[in-house]
């Protein structure tokens, strides 16, 4: 019996899971790395620690499910993808911490762009907008910033990736330095249409070529696993973004399918199947290409601060122990009491993009608790759901059906049924919520030739479904004094004139 090895690589933590070929998770292993806040707007991580943390994980798992690495059919990588990596070609050795997609340090840098007209040129070739967001604004600060590395880039010695390209590198013994469409897609240098890194993108960003990774699809044989690691060689075969990998895992796969991951950040995506829909607020990107197949395309709702804000409360406000205990204090009142609280806590993503914006929490009284806050917080998660999927239907004119929701939020049904609230839609959660790495197992599984897309769909089954159960007066209501709180945290630390 072969298996499949998903290595879910995100922003807090590492993660593999081992699946079956069919998609039943065999045994999971987590471990979470520090983050660094050297600034403020500044986040960080060791490339190190990622690239050790998701090692350690991938062996926990063999080493509990009693698998042989000989029996792993392939390994397929999903990953915080915009996250920006650097490192010596000859060595491997990282070259400075990776600059983290939350990360607001070149808002000045993605300004002056907008400032000199080039926004609507970085839409139609990239899909994206002119955000610190991305790579390509990051990799510029590194070169700009970095003593040496320019020098060294120039002459053919460093190597960029986002941590798919990293993992792939390490993992392979230093033979492969390579990404996927999905990735390259999140970089503010790819050209969507050409499928194809952008000479003028990178010009605009003064990026030498030799710094990038092979563009290769999200399904085919990479390379395989250096023998050391794991004492047989493993085939790599599949590798997409977190959120590709959760649309492909959901089995999204007709036009108009839309999922949303609660996760650090939450996620909406929508299939736009084989043509690119530029989107209005939100962006549009690679969903996935299998090897010898079109490219599929999505447009997508970027939502920064999700799970994030119930971090908040745990650690910054020690108002709850435990993330999962915010369900049941959030459920034991009512209403929020009239409270809002825009999560902007490292601005605001689609459909605002507005990286001066911050966190605001009002509509406070004297009768205001922590349990009026918590399920502002967790109010906070539908409106901004809300918000993509609205932009979404506007850009492509395909109407909401139902949203498939997944990530660890996915667990708390008071979420989700204000979800079902809020969007006026059905909300469903899948009997595998793990489906970032179950997506990455099957494109890796496509990859190696061991299953196809058919018995995919097959596999995909609901376990939870919420209806709206909200009257639309109320709906609407509570959903303009969202876009009046929003509204206030705009723009809210000026830039410098």
């Amino acid at each position: 019996m072969k298996y499949l090895l998903a290595l879910d690589q995100g922003t807090t933590s590492s993660r593999s899971i081992l699946f079956t070929v069919g998609g039943d998770m065999v045994s999971v292993a987590q471990q979470e790395f520090k983050q660094h806040f050297p600034r403020e707007g500044w986040v960080e991580h060791d490339p190190e620690e990622i690239w050790q943390t998701q090692l350690k994980t991938a062996g926990r798992v063999l080493e509990k499910s009693g698998v042989s690495p000989s029996d792993i059919g392939a390994i397929g990588i999903t990953n915080q993808r915009e996250t920006t990596v650097v490192w010596d070609r000859k060595t491997g050795r990282a070259l400075h911490r990776a600059i983290v997609w939350q990360d607001r340090r070149t808002a000045e840098l993605t300004d002056l762009l907008k400032e000199n007209g080039l926004e609507p040129l970085f839409r139609e070739r990239t899909g994206l907008v002119l955000d610190p967001y991305f790579s390509g604004s990051k990799l510029a600060w590194i070169l700009q910033n970095v003593k040496g590395i320019r020098q060294r880039a120039e002459a053919g010695g460093v190597c960029f990736g986002t941590v798919d390209s990293w993992l792939m590198y390490r993992l392979s013994g230093g033979r492969i330095h390579a990404t996927d469409v999905t990735n390259a897609s999140r970089t503010l240098l790819f050209n969507i249409h050409r499928l194809d890194w952008d000479q003028e993108m990178l010009d605009l960003f003064s990026i030498p070529a030799s710094v990038l990774p092979e563009v290769r699809t999200s399904a085919e044989l990479f390379g395989e696993t250096d023998p050391v690691l794991f004492g047989h060689p493993i085939p790599l075969a599949g590798v997409a973004g977190d959120q590709q990998a959760a649309l492909f895992g959901q089995a999204c796969f007709e036009p108009g399918m839309v999922k949303t991951t609660f996760g650090t950040g939450a996620f909406v995506v929508m299939n736009t199947g084989g043509n690119p829909v530029l989107g209005e607020g939100v962006l549009t990107t690679l969903a996935w290409q299998i090897k010898g197949q079109k490219a599929q395309y999505a447009l997508e709702g970027s939502i920064f601060v999700a799970g994030a804000a119930v971090q908040w409360l745990r650690d910054g406000l020690n108002i709850i122990d435990e993330a999962p205990e915010v369900e049941d204090l959030a459920g034991s009142v009512p209403d929020t009491g009239g409270v809002y609280f825009v999560p902007a806590l490292v601005g605001l993503g689609a459909p605002y993009w507005d990286p001066y914006a911050r966190g605001l929490i009002v509509g406070l009284t004297r009768g205001s608790t922590k349990a009026h806050l918590a399920r502002a917080a967790l109010e906070a998660m539908a409106y901004q759901t809300r918000d993509a999927i609205e932009a979404m239907q506007g850009s492509s004119g395909i109407p909401l059906r139902e949203l498939r929701a997944d990530g660890g939020a996915a667990a708390n049904d008071l979420l989700l049924q204000m979800q079902a609230d809020v969007l006026n839609a059905p909300v469903v959660r899948p009997r595998i919520t793990e489906t970032t790495a179950l997506g990455a197992a099957y494109l890796a599984g496509i990859g190696a030739g061991l299953l196809d897309q058919a018995s995919i769909s097959d596999n995909w089954a609901p376990e939870h479904r919420c209806e709206p159960a909200m009257d639309p007066e109320t709906r609407e209501s509570l959903y303009l004094g969202w876009k009046r709180a929003v509204e206030r945290s705009r723009e809210w630390v000026k830039r410098a004139p």
